[in-house]
């Protein structure tokens, strides 16, 4: 997981950042009134550094929506309860509580910001300017209209429905709101019920279908969602998972981890389509045409974005970090 979002691994002290923050940084406008940087239900339960600014500090990091929600669905992801929607994709606690009128919660704001200002002073440091950062942001998101992006109850019941009514699905309708509004970098987690999602060590084949059954609407209907209101060719999107699945099934008709060989899903903007690049051995064991790694794949993703990936970001350490690595080649023949 680290290795796919930073393109680095983790070694000693440097704290690399995800691609989101990368991204955040390169093409997020620093007084934007939205973060510049939504992660939509992640499953961080096991490797939460991953999905960190890292060196990049905490105005990076990324808003975090529905956090580690696929462990509080019910059922399997396709049966997730339509009320849980509101309370699992919206951002909690923007409003005011209605007994505060807006000049009591504007003093209010203004003493914190007053008293988190003086103690940063005081308290230089990375926990204190993080404290600082995220309190900013709320603030941020609590005094601007565009966090109407986060109500999915303005959309239409129809959308919603092709969108597919599960939490992936709801998710993809959220992101296309998110850039609608120009959110520079959004992401949308499929871990199906209870986090397992594509780890199928068993019942492969009846799991991936039901995810299949999620994935396949909410994709279709946000590519042409976005092609019709003319963001597609403006939006990279991006389908991936962090290793394959062996090819061959074990006795608990499952699937087991095989970083050897896998595919990925490049369209939209900066993409030439209609192409499959690489090709695996008859088996899927090995690749036996243009293999491609990981710092080629994210260096492909960075040019598609217009993102230079040789640019320098200096490191917690005081060491400068390309954004990705010198030896990555970028997959020249996917870019239009």
């Amino acid at each position: 997981t680290f290795v796919m979002r930073t393109g680095y691994n983790p070694t000693g002290p440097i704290q690399y950042p995800g691609i989101g923050s990368l991204v955040s940084k390169e093409l997020g406008p620093t007084d934007a009134p939205l973060p510049n940087c939504v992660a939509i239900a992640p499953y961080r339960f096991f490797n939460p550094a991953a999905y960190g600014p890292g060196f990049l500090g905490p105005q990076y990091a990324p808003l975090i929506v529905g956090d580690n929600a696929q462990l509080r669905q019910p059922g399997q992801p396709n049966q997730q309860a339509e009320e849980d929607y509101g309370k699992l994709l919206r951002v909690q606690d923007v409003d005011a509580p209605e007994e505060v009128g807006q000049a009591h919660a504007d003093a209010r704001l203004n003493l914190l910001q007053e008293m988190e200002s003086d103690f940063v002073g005081r308290h230089p440091g990375v926990a204190p300017r993080s404290h600082q950062t995220a309190y900013d942001r709320a603030v941020r998101l609590m005094r601007t209209t565009a966090a109407k992006a986060f109500n999915l109850d303005e959309e239409p019941s129809a959308v919603r429905d092709a969108y597919g009514r599960s939490l992936f699905g709801q998710g993809c309708l959220l992101a296309r709101r998110l850039v609608e509004r120009g959110v520079p970098f959004v992401e949308v987690t499929l871990a199906g019920d209870n986090g397992a999602g594509w780890d199928t060590h068993a019942q492969n084949f009846d799991v991936v279908r039901l995810l299949s059954q999620v994935l396949d609407p909410a994709w279709g209907t946000l590519m042409g969602d976005l092609e019709v209101r003319g963001l597609l060719d403006s939006t990279l999107i991006v389908w991936m998972g962090e290793f394959g699945r062996t090819p061959k099934i074990n006795p608990q008709q499952g699937r087991d981890h095989y970083p050897t060989a896998w595919s990925t899903v490049l369209a939209g903007g900066g993409i030439r389509g209609g192409q499959a690049v690489g090709k695996t051995s008859p088996d899927g064991m090995e690749v036996v045409e243009r293999p491609t790694s990981v710092p080629d794949f994210l260096a492909t993703v960075c040019l598609a974005l217009g993102i230079d990936p040789l640019k320098q970001n200096v490191s917690n350490v005081g060491r400068p970090i390309r954004i990705a690595d010198k030896a990555a080649t970028p997959i020249q023949e996917v870019l239009a």
